[in-house]
């Protein structure tokens, strides 16, 4: 396959790419978001291999540019990488078609035939989550059924804020937020229990912990 690889760690790329390369795979490498969208708006690779943080922000910039190919590219597949395990990313990627699709912990990569069979089944229009991932996002799923409001509360309560700060913050009654506490509580099926605080159990799962 015609492949674009991005990666800002050039040991990693390098290594990756020599791997690629070995396996048959023509591959092109980039070092930026800003330079792999370029490259396939010249090049339409038949996948991208991207890292969800990288320059200029080293924050989501991979993942934004992931997105954007999805979007104007629909027939090119995306594999995202990423060294930790990022439930949000996951869920924005899935929020759009799942065809050659996939996302792998870096880990995988030193499983190599596995990691190939993986990027032919995305490059086929397939599609390829990390167990771990799948897991993650499984866990995570009752925190999508919040609302807007639901989930600012929740926010602030991670921030470690009373009820009557939040409050104040929002600019709603202490019953308001009392409520809201409740919601998020039935939602995330923290039932009473002795000897634990609903409230760090709720925190601890907006935080993924």
């Amino acid at each position: 396959m015609r492949l674009i690889l991005a990666d800002d760690s050039v040991l990693f790329r390098e290594g990756l790419a020599r791997l690629l390369r070995d396996a048959g795979h023509e591959v092109t490498t980039v070092g930026d978001a800003a330079a792999l969208l370029e490259s396939v708006a010249g090049t339409r690779p038949e996948a991208v291999i991207v890292d969800v943080r990288m320059p200029p922000s080293h924050t989501d910039d991979g993942l934004r540019a992931a997105l954007e190919i999805r979007g104007r590219w629909p027939d090119v597949g995306v594999l995202v990488l990423s060294q930790y395990v990022e439930p949000s990313s996951a869920s924005r990627l899935l929020a759009g078609p799942g065809e050659g699709l996939g996302y792998l912990l870096k880990d995988r990569v030193s499983e190599v035939a596995g990691f190939l069979a993986s990027l032919e089944r995305i490059g086929s229009g397939g599609t390829v989550f990390d167990p771990e991932v799948v897991r993650r996002l499984l866990a995570r799923a009752p925190l999508d059924t919040l609302t807007d409001r639901e989930r600012a509360v929740l926010e602030h309560l991670a921030q470690g804020m009373v009820n009557t700060a939040i409050a104040e913050r929002l600019h709603v009654s202490q019953s308001t937020v009392e409520k809201h506490v409740n919601a998020v509580f039935d939602k995330l099926g923290l039932a009473r229990a002795p000897g634990y605080s609903r409230r760090v159990l709720a925190i601890l799962r907006y935080l993924d912990v």
